[in-house]
């Protein structure tokens, strides 16, 4: 199965949405950290799930995944072989959910599963250690550009971490998205 990790902040439910909701997802599992207070967060889903092709689910303790989007309620690792599954994970983070945290929890995955890591808008650093962790194990890795981020804080800690990576327009990231997904 291949996997798509995605962190987000300020602005990102409008762009998340732009991304997702009209790819037809098969045999890859998308999970979401999207920093938004836990009470909004089933509120956004059931929107997100009206409007999408594919199934949009919160994301549970414990949850085999499969070819859908899930949104974390809070922080969560990834773990597993030939099924993915997601547990919440206590740590202690300056964001929550934490893209560094899910991010890094997928980088033992990298060996056995096709991974893409992309950080859009939002502002702090979250996401930018986690994706440059993705990186160096053989993930495909993109970030947002500044004129399409409502923040450009995230993506732009990306880049500065990881000069390799090419800032790109939300357009260019859902080419991205749809060629990994096709592939």
């Amino acid at each position: 199965m291949k996997l798509v990790l995605i962190g987000s902040s300020t602005g990102g439910p409008n762009q998340l949405k732009f991304l997702l909701k009209d790819l037809e997802i098969h045999n890859t599992c998308v999970v979401v950290a999207q920093h938004m207070a836990k009470s909004y967060i089933p509120a956004f889903v059931r929107q997100f799930n009206k409007e999408s092709k594919t199934e949009v689910l919160m994301l549970e303790d414990s949850q085999i995944l499969g070819s859908k989007i899930y949104i974390c309620p809070q922080n969560t690792i990834l773990n597993g072989k030939l099924n993915l599954i997601a547990r919440f994970s206590e740590a202690l983070s300056n964001f929550r959910p934490s893209a560094d945290l899910l991010f890094e929890s997928a980088v033992p995955l990298c060996k056995i599963h096709p991974v893409l890591g992309i950080v859009l808008t939002g502002m702090g650093d979250d996401g930018a250690r986690g994706l440059f962790e993705l990186y160096k194990n053989g993930a495909k890795c993109l970030c947002e550009n500044e004129q399409d981020s409502i923040v450009y804080g995230m993506p732009k800690k990306a880049k500065e971490l990881n000069p390799s990576l090419k800032p790109m327009s939300l357009s260019e990231i859902k080419q991205e998205l749809q060629s990994f997904i096709a592939t």
